[in-house]
């Protein structure tokens, strides 16, 4: 029997929010820079609870004192929260098996989260390692960004970083294979598809072999169901992957 969505990650994680008059709270603070429209928390592993939390009422109506990690997974749009949650679990267990440079390591999504008013409300979040100890995750950093500019279709799109970038990109794309989604890389890749570029010429362009770019295009038409590039680049168009 299939596992429900986020079961992995689930583990981890509890409902405690952050203690905001706590000296590390306060750090935090002080220290972390905000922009308008964005909300930020920081989850401790070691503690199991949020300790930290800011502009989360501006963003989803929540107050920093009452927000907490599992209400913060679990306001997804109802469309977006099977793959948001799987997401979440197959890049834990990507970092949790990494032991070096455990904080360059981050991922993106774009998604819709639920205002506590029940309005949507289109986010791009980033989640990243904030700190370790003996190569073990100590602590993460989300930033909820609203963007009001993004336009959604049937795939999601997201995005990996770190030192083994292509292979944290290639194991999430292995894991999230039957989810309607696109990473940045293969998007790129299909961009300078939809602009005439042969693969050949795309290799050269990011500096990777010919299978390499044909590892990024193909499996798109079993994905997305397309019989043809120029079927590809249609349903990228219409799915506003491409602009």
């Amino acid at each position: 029997m299939k596992k429900n969505f986020g079961d992995y990650s689930r583990t981890f994680i509890t409902d405690v929010p952050a203690d905001l008059e706590s000296e590390q709270a306060q750090f935090f603070k002080k220290t972390i820079p905000k922009f308008p429209e964005e909300a930020i928390y920081i989850y401790s592993f070691r503690e199991n609870r949020m300790i930290f939390a800011s502009g989360w009422e501006e963003v989803v109506g929540y107050r920093d004192d009452e927000i907490n990690m599992l209400a913060i997974v679990n306001m997804s749009a109802a469309e977006f929260a099977p793959f948001s949650h799987d997401l979440n679990d197959k890049a834990l267990r990507f970092i949790h098996g990494k032991s070096e440079d455990l904080e360059a390591y981050s991922f993106t999504i774009e998604l819709k989260k639920i205002h506590k008013n029940g309005d949507e409300v289109p986010i791009v979040a980033r989640v990243g390692v904030l700190s370790s100890d003996n190569g073990k995750i100590e602590s993460i950093i989300g930033r909820f960004q609203i963007n009001r500019g993004l336009i959604f279709g049937k795939v999601m799109r997201y995005a990996a970083y770190g030192p083994e970038k292509e292979k944290f990109e290639e194991e999430l794309n292995k894991a999230l294979f039957y989810h309607l989604a696109i990473s940045n890389k293969e998007k790129e890749a299909l961009s300078l598809v939809a602009k005439g570029y042969s693969f050949k010429e795309i290799a050269h362009e990011f500096n990777v072999s010919h299978s390499a770019i044909e590892k990024r295009i193909i499996p798109l038409y079993k994905r997305f169901e397309v019989k043809s590039l120029t079927h590809l680049v249609s349903f990228a168009y219409d799915n506003s992957i491409l602009p």
